[in-house]
């Protein structure tokens, strides 16, 4: 190799370093519905066999964020699952860190988005001060609620509000802005995130009731971003015929998919469903479902996906 070859492949490998060393990314943590998978009491066969032999990418929704150049990362979500997702979000980053997030974001108050905030009580990791942050109903939900107050009282967490719309500054590469969408609201409001890097923005919306219950346009704000996580709780009806649609509503990802029909591919692409049910055909990528999502130019998060920022 003459000098000058070697001059350009080292130019060429240092880049491509800096590249993957610098740019701040999401790690997807979760793409299962809060009662995981298998689901309790579930004797059907997408559960079945699942008891016998777990699956290890199954794990209840959340997000991981990291920014490699400030050396700091936050975690979406405190699902069931918080243990092995905090290991997962250390493991993947190349520095040096401590064992819990830099802060945690909540969404909203149903089982698979909080509960994993019991592994930093005194019984078990006993953390100091992890930044939570919540909107208000969120916030005095767990202020108010035993077990949640003595995270609270023992300065477990740091609880810090959020608002509706109101973009928070991670880091000099990292921002995020919650945003109210509506949902079954027992104990607290929902929000879904708008995460911002320097070159690419990710919506993310793993519940909501119905789309067209938003004050927003769906087709306008996908318009907005590079990449969407949304709600695909449910591939279609057939999957809660035994159950009150209107007590667990969420948009079946064939209405989604109806809704984007007249847009282009690159549009479409841009959408990932998540927080998928132990019914959700899509979990079987050898299923008619699955491929169909596929054909029709959508797509599935997956468990460890990276999406850069």
């Amino acid at each position: 190799m003459g000098p000058r070859l070697l001059i350009i492949c080292i130019f060429i490998f240092s880049f491509s370093y800096s590249q993957k060393g610098n740019l701040p990314y999401i790690i997807v943590l979760g793409t299962i519905q809060d009662a995981g998978s298998p689901h309790m009491g579930c004797e059907k066969p997408c559960c079945i066999s699942l008891f016998e032999a777990p699956d290890p990418n199954r794990k209840v929704v959340s997000l991981g964020l990291v920014d490699p150049l400030e050396k700091k990362y936050w975690l979406i979500e405190a699902s069931p699952d918080f243990i092995t997702q905090c290991r997962e979000l250390k493991k993947t980053s190349d520095f040096e860190h401590g064992k819990s997030p830099d802060g945690i974001f909540l969404t909203h108050a149903h089982i698979g988005h909080y509960t994993g905030l019991m592994y930093l009580g005194k019984e078990s990791y006993n953390s100091v001060a992890v930044p939570v942050f919540a909107m208000t109903r969120m916030k005095g939900f767990l202020i108010k609620n035993g077990p949640w107050s003595q995270l609270f009282k023992l300065n477990n967490i740091k609880l810090n509000n959020i608002n509706h719309q109101e973009e928070i500054k991670l880091s000099n590469n990292l921002s995020i802005t919650p945003f109210l969408v509506p949902h079954r609201d027992e104990f607290s409001e929902t929000v879904g995130f708008k995460i911002n890097g320097p070159k690419k923005s990710v919506l993310f919306i793993p519940d909501i009731d119905k789309w067209g219950k938003w004050n927003k346009n769906l087709k306008q704000e996908i318009k907005k971003a590079d990449l969407a996580l949304l709600d695909g709780t449910f591939y279609d009806s057939k999957e809660v015929n035994n159950r009150n649609i209107s007590e667990i509503p969420h948009p079946f990802i064939v209405e989604t998919m109806a809704l984007f029909k007249e847009e282009n591919n690159s549009e479409k692409s841009k959408i990932n469903f998540i927080h998928l049910n132990h019914t959700n055909p899509l979990l079987d990528t050898n299923s008619a479902a699955f491929k169909k999502v596929k054909e029709s130019g959508f797509n599935t998060a997956n468990y460890k996906d990276i999406i850069n920022l």
